[in-house]
């Protein structure tokens, strides 16, 4: 990851958070036909001192013979983004841009053996229901033969992360005038990740005079 500017970089444990918190991004591998990716949900954990992203694919997937204990992987998790006009600055003669929150682990990547589909099935769920107001539902809800057979067609991997990179490109460079007037058209954005970006852009420069409710 090319990070634009130094106060732009995400430390390694804010960016694991993150990618915790997303559990969803795309993973990048290349063969001798060029890059391959998949848009995959994702289960980061720590393992002795270790992240650890654990991933499944079809069992068709392009991606799994990759997966030899070498060879590495890319995952990347984005955030919400949004467009910046030249005209929503509060001084003259900014450039138009794009805000953005990305992260990037990357590693060798290790594949597990079918007996761990139940394991990661069962991880994966738990945290995507634990999200949803509801009584969380499980794997063992599931007609055992459908399960078994489901169960069977997916691979699941094992990306051992070596490499932490991440980026918050928030316009924390420029005047507090110009981000106030930033975070205020975010604010009143029609867009939920919009509003999610002028939260997150109040809160690096609290007390200033936001003009939203």
């Amino acid at each position: 990851m090319h990070v634009l500017r130094p106060q732009f970089r995400v430390e390694e444990q804010q960016a694991l958070e993150f990618a915790t918190q997303r559990g969803f991004g795309m993973i990048v591998a290349a063969d001798e036909r060029g890059p391959r990716a998949s848009h995959v949900p994702f289960v980061l954990e720590q393992r002795e001192g270790r992240a650890i992203v654990q991933i499944h694919f079809t069992a068709r997937n392009p991606l799994v013979p990759l997966a030899d204990g070498v060879r590495r992987f890319l995952l990347i998790v984005a955030g919400d983004d949004a467009y910046i006009s030249n005209d929503w600055y509060s001084s003259r003669d900014n450039v138009s841009t794009w805000l953005y929150e990305a992260v990037h682990l990357s590693g060798v990547a290790h594949l597990r053996g079918v007996d761990e589909n139940r394991g990661h099935g069962d991880a994966l769920l738990a945290v995507a229901e634990a999200r949803l107001p509801k009584a969380p539902w499980d794997l063992a809800q599931m007609e055992p033969d459908k399960r078994e057979t489901m169960l069977a067609t997916i691979r699941v991997i094992d990306l051992v992360v070596d490499t932490v990179e991440g980026q918050a490109k928030l316009n924390q460079h420029k005047i507090d005038a110009d981000h106030v007037a930033v975070v205020d058209r975010l604010a009143r954005s029609e867009e939920s990740g919009h509003r999610r970006l002028a939260r997150k852009m109040q809160a690096l420069r609290p007390g200033l005079g936001y003009d939203f409710s």
